[in-house]
């Protein structure tokens, strides 16, 4: 096995406001955004990364007993995913990749929906209209060209730079450093980049796609790459849930504004597995998952709300109930999901019906009834 090269620690370019210890760093660009923020939402941000990560330990679990086909963890990303996902108004629209629980969080989807998914009894279960928050790409950054395209149509509805607080929108992209290596990721740039699109292109370097590290994959840094489409590109902490929460909500300011794209890098890492079908022991050292222990997104933003005085022993502790409770919750709802009816994977195919999604159904239903005691 040949092991990667030590994982750096993201440049002196990237944005930090709270260092792997807790400690506060001042920024005179994002400062005044952060002074916006309460003490309720500092420990409302506290609440998502523990809740989020209690989520993903639950779902890990449920998988490893046969509850669900497969899984894939955000653990380590919780930082990045809660502090985007928190930036956005209500009139934004996300379109998540596979992995994006924290934003499914922040945009009010159950969890039991995106366990659904996985155990194979919905197709996401949620109303991605309702909750601006698109139904989980399963292709590697196909998202980022539906982003776009979004863009460029509440561009053209008029609902961008009007200066409307309720009005102006964005769209927000999340994919991972290994999608920055397909093709649709890179048209979706361009797109964005020749049509002024308000978009905000949202990667999480986790530092390996599956198998693959960065230094196989990525020349140079990935937020360099949006100077060659002609738009801005930064990276951040990705384990700095404030750092992330200012950098991509002046970010969605900007493209509400009409000021247009910009790619944000968010520099985190996969502590688990690619998929809980994965094996991550094969190819990659354990002393780098121990680096990037010490850089836990919960344990600094902890350390930093209980200095400030922002949180107490009380708080936590609830909070742990809180996420025992949800836990249960919803172990327990996974359980009791029916089985859907197998001919209901062919409706909502299309808007209207149509011939070939018809004859399929029925092709379906002739092969279900050919058993001996048939499902009718």
């Amino acid at each position: 096995m040949n092991a990667s090269p030590a994982v750096g620690d993201g440049g002196p370019d990237m944005v930090q406001i709270l260092t792997p210890e807790g400690q506060r760093l001042r920024n005179e660009t994002y400062d005044p955004i952060l002074e916006g923020l309460s003490d309720d939402e500092l420990r409302g941000f506290l609440r998502d990364l523990v809740l989020i990560r209690r989520i993903d330990a639950e779902a890990t679990a449920l998988q490893r007993q046969g509850e669900l086909g497969i899984w894939a963890s955000l653990l380590g990303q919780e930082a990045a995913q809660v502090g985007s996902g928190r930036a956005m108004r209500p009139q934004d629209y996300a379109f998540p990749s596979y992995r994006e629980h924290g934003v499914a969080w922040c945009r009010g989807v159950d969890p039991v929906n995106l366990l659904g998914l996985f155990r194979g009894v919905n197709h996401g279960g949620w109303d991605p209209h309702e909750k601006n928050f698109h139904l989980y790409t399963i292709v590697i950054g196909a998202q980022a060209l539906h982003a776009t395209g979004y863009a460029m149509g509440i561009q053209r509805d008029g609902s961008v730079g009007t200066g409307e607080e309720d009005r102006d929108a964005a769209a927000i992209s999340y994919f991972g450093d290994g999608a920055t290596s397909q093709g649709d990721v890179n048209e979706a740039l361009v797109f964005a980049g020749v049509n002024h699109a308000p978009v905000v292109f949202f990667c999480q370097n986790n530092q390996w796609a599956i198998s693959v590290p960065n230094d196989k994959q990525i020349p140079s840094p990935l937020y360099q790459r949006a100077n060659g489409f002609g738009f801005p590109g930064i990276r951040v902490d990705g384990n700095d849930v404030l750092a992330v929460y200012a950098v991509t909500k002046a970010a969605l300011d900007d493209a509400r504004a009409g000021q247009g794209p910009t790619f944000i890098e968010a520099f985190t890492y996969r502590m688990g597995a690619h998929t809980t079908s994965d094996d991550p022991t094969k190819y990659r050292v354990s002393a780098e998952v121990e680096v990037w222990k010490h850089r836990d997104p919960i344990a600094r933003f902890k350390a930093w709300l209980s200095r400030e005085g922002i949180t107490d022993k009380s708080f936590l502790e609830q909070l742990d109930v809180e996420a025992d409770e949800l836990a249960a919750s919803i172990r327990e709802r996974c359980l009791e999901m029916p089985d859907p009816e197998p001919l209901s994977m062919f409706d909502h195919v299309y808007v209207e019906d149509h011939p070939v999604v018809d004859a399929e159904r029925e092709e379906m239903r002739s092969y279900l009834e050919s058993f001996e005691g048939a499902h009718r």
